[in-house]
């Protein structure tokens, strides 16, 4: 298993419309093939950062994922929100 965590900073202007878009496609992702878990967490003190915990059955689904016309949309969409660049980590268990 492949647990995939990305740390996202976010504009403040845009934290309400990427916690609205991240709801609405929320069930997409988690019932993405390979995926069983997904879980986006804000910071306490630093309202601008948020973190994906994502956890997959293997890298090649991660990627499988990564490489869907479905995430590309995503990642645009959001892409245009950050502050920084995202940083991710792809850790075994």
């Amino acid at each position: 298993m492949i647990v995939r965590f990305v740390k996202l900073e976010l504009q403040s202007e845009h934290i309400a419309d990427f916690k609205k878009f991240v709801e609405g496609e929320k069930n997409d992702i988690i019932t993405f093939e390979g995926c069983s878990f997904l879980e986006i967490l804000q910071d306490i003190n630093d309202d601008k950062l948020f973190f994906s915990c994502s956890h997959w059955e293997s890298e090649e689904a991660l990627n499988r994922y990564r490489d869907s016309d479905f995430f590309r949309a995503n990642w645009k969409q959001v892409k245009q929100w950050f502050a920084a660049k995202a940083e991710a980590w792809s850790l075994k268990q």
